[in-house]
């Protein structure tokens, strides 16, 4: 058993880095774009890290324009891809992370205003002045830190900490997820910065469940709603758009999605038992 879970990662590491070549991506560019440190790279590479989080493989599989079940070696004919529709016909369902898995940050800034002196309106404002470059993953987290600083007028700055000490876990969501990835194929399609996803994992603020497809802005260079954010997402699915269901708590966001044939439900983080229920409704079991 032993030789066989070895064999398992040298064969993962082996398929990443071979993807990474043809990718013509550098082991840096990887680690810049996926949000990873160049030794967890490295050691998944050479089969050194036992078990990468399914996380950190969808990270890099995003980056790589690949399929995470490329990467691992699944094929579609695999038990834990088997599909089932619900009465309304969904088979997939995407979660927003930011306002449906977990509470909104806006504490975050209310913080930072205590900590540095600096006026809350400077921080807000120039924290959505870039936000969405950083999102796309054209701006590292490291980058925008120095950015945020310099303009606060501060020699450094984190801005992930606050981040993380200001989010709450959505517990109903929670809730429902891990009984939708008993029922249905579930997935992330998210607007995050590099390497967030994984810190929100780490400190099990979201659900660490078996994702078949984890759409990170910051991975795959584009947030929502742009278009093809949700081409991404449907490739990466699998399934035809009228089986797709997203539920994220933005309408803006929603709009592209139902306009592509997409199921879509918004979600009031004010009124989770609410949504969840109509959530619910939607993914009734067939038959």
């Amino acid at each position: 058993m032993g030789e066989e879970v070895v064999a398992s990662e040298i064969s993962l590491g082996k398929r990443l880095a071979e993807a990474r070549r043809s990718a013509g991506i550098t082991q840096q560019e990887l680690c810049q774009k996926a949000g990873l440190s160049y030794s967890t790279l490295a050691k998944i590479e050479r089969g050194a890290i036992k078990s990468p989080s399914i996380f950190t493989i969808q990270q890099i599989a995003n980056v790589l324009q690949t399929s995470l079940d490329n990467l691992v070696g699944q094929t579609p004919s695999s038990p834990a891809l088997a599909k089932k529709i619900s009465k309304s016909g969904v088979s997939f369902v995407y979660f927003d992370v930011n306002g449906c898995l977990v509470r909104f940050f806006h504490r975050a800034f209310t913080k930072l205003a205590e900590d540095t002196g600096a006026s809350p309106d400077v921080i807000e404002s120039t924290f959505w002045h870039y936000n969405d470059t950083v999102c796309r993953g054209e701006m590292s987290m490291e980058e925008f830190n120095q950015a945020f600083a310099q303009k606060l007028g501060l020699d450094s700055l984190e801005w992930q900490n606050y981040y993380l000490e200001a989010v709450t876990p959505i517990k109903e969501m929670h809730e429902l997820a891990r009984w939708a990835v008993g029922q249905y194929r579930i997935g992330l399609l998210t607007n995050l910065m590099p390497g967030i996803l994984e810190m929100l994992k780490q400190r099990q603020l979201i659900p660490d469940l078996p994702y078949t497809s984890i759409i990170d802005s910051s991975a795959v260079g584009a947030i929502k709603p742009e278009e093809k954010i949700y081409e991404i997402a449907e490739q990466k699915a699998g399934v035809p758009a009228t089986e797709l269901l997203l539920v994220d708590d933005s309408r803006a966001n929603l709009m592209p999605a139902q306009h592509r044939g997409w199921h879509v439900l918004w979600f009031d983080d004010f009124s989770p038992d609410e949504s969840v229920k109509r959530v619910q409704k939607v993914l009734e079991p067939a038959g």
